[in-house]
């Protein structure tokens, strides 16, 4: 082999490293969409705490993705979180389906989850989802439990 083409297969080699590194952070920061999704409609929820819900984070029915999070805003007059998502048209759902925050894992990252309903009436454009259940914050369940663990053990027992 001569100097040229050694030069040339180590080049070849660090550029495809480079692709391979790029798609990798493009998929851990949740933007390698690379399938397009096609036409969308859009749709809010409100919740009282989304805990770590980020934009473009999943939203999923039955474990299938379904669309994204477009946006994350806050109320000013009712202090929710107002939730805007993109749901693929291929997909529609009952006017009285219900949205959920729920995590991937023990500490995975956050997603919407959507419940179907049993309305006649299908969620158009510009609709909002009127049932939802926020993030359950794992810190607030261990203050809680640890409060109560508290409060019982003050407590002596009189016998």
């Amino acid at each position: 082999m001569t100097k040229k083409s050694t030069e040339a297969l180590v080049g070849l080699f660090v550029l495809l490293g480079i692709l391979g590194l790029v798609f990798l952070a493009l998929k851990a920061a949740n933007l390698a969409s690379f399938a397009g999704s096609g036409a969308t409609y859009t749709v809010t929820a409100r919740f009282d705490n989304i805990g770590g819900l980020k934009v473009r984070a999943p939203v999923k029915s039955a474990g299938v993705t379904v669309g994204r999070v477009t946006s994350i805003a806050l109320d000013p007059k009712t202090y929710q979180g107002v939730v805007t998502m993109d749901l693929e048209r291929r997909f529609t759902f009952p006017a009285d389906s219900s949205a959920s925050i729920l995590t991937s894992g023990l500490l995975g990252d956050q997603y919407i989850g959507i419940a179907p309903g049993g309305d006649d009436k299908d969620l158009a454009a510009g609709d909002t989802i009127k049932l939802t259940q926020s993030a359950v914050v794992l810190e607030n369940l261990i203050s809680r439990f640890l409060f109560n663990q508290a409060a019982e053990g003050g407590e002596t027992k009189k016998e």
